[in-house]
């Protein structure tokens, strides 16, 4: 009888990945209100995997399994983060540290800062930043979700070396749950220089591509390798990420590699 604890078999050759916790390689989950129990059989599956969790948008603040979901997540050495979108609307309201007190007292070991809704000047945004990596490990997210807000790679390039400036841990590179805002055109292709001039910036090792779609995902993989960072991934599609990391998906299939036993 095979034991899954001891985790997958050996006998194929697959690329290395880093262990946990991870500073590139991340797969960054977006949770749009899934209930505990839920949350608990995925991550039965999936929880080696996943690195950062993010409660997406305002959800975080309403959700009443909030401090069950942040205990289940640390078992599993997930880091969580509340979305960009709530502290931007308590930014607006004159509430960020209000914020920033609370995600610390609830358990969230990371924020999100985003400038996607709420206007900011690049000081604010800094500001806010630096003010947030004393207590958290920061994702700087860059671009807007407006649609029609013009994207161009040395505006990204600029916004992404100032959020590491200021203290960002990551920076999330915008592309919204739909794939077709920011780093992707409206037909949800990838803005190649866009992702050349941040990576170009910044180092890859520092940037999460939000990338919500399989022909995303695969093309970033053929681009970067498996270690490139990956967000706005559905909780429920984090394996068949993995195995797309591995090559085990024919879109990331390498017939150069050999078998690992002969």
């Amino acid at each position: 009888m095979v034991n899954a604890a001891a985790g997958p078999p050996s006998f194929l050759a697959v690329p290395g990945r880093s262990t946990k916790p991870r500073v590139c390689g991340i797969t960054h989950v977006l949770d749009k209100g899934l209930p505990v129990a839920e949350a608990a059989g995925l991550l039965a599956v999936s929880g080696p995997y996943i690195d950062i969790w993010k409660f997406g948008w305002g959800t975080a603040y309403l959700d009443p399994g909030l401090t069950a979901k942040l205990a289940l997540l640390a078992e599993h050495g997930v880091r969580t983060c509340p979305g960009g979108t709530l502290l931007e609307i308590a930014w607006h309201q004159g509430a960020a540290d209000r914020f920033l007190d609370w995600a610390g007292e609830v358990g969230f070991p990371c924020v999100e800062v985003s400038s996607g809704v709420v206007t900011m000047t690049p000081d604010e945004v800094a500001s806010l930043v630096a003010r947030a990596a004393d207590r958290f490990q920061v994702l700087r997210e860059v671009g807007s979700k407006d649609p029609a807000a013009p994207v161009t790679a040395q505006d990204w390039a600029e916004q992404a070396a100032a959020a590491v400036a200021a203290g960002a841990s990551w920076v999330v590179t915008e592309g919204r749950e739909s794939g077709t805002v920011g780093l992707f055109d409206p037909d949800g292709r990838v803005r190649e220089e866009v992702v050349a001039a941040v990576v170009d910036a910044v180092g890859y090792e520092r940037v999460v591509f939000e990338a919500p779609r399989k022909d995303q995902q695969a093309w970033l993989l053929r681009r970067h390798g498996p270690e490139v960072s990956l967000g706005n991934v559905l909780p429920a599609e984090v394996l068949a990420l993995e195995a797309l990391r591995l090559g085990l998906r024919a879109d990331t299939f390498d017939p150069s590699r050999q078998a690992a036993h002969t």
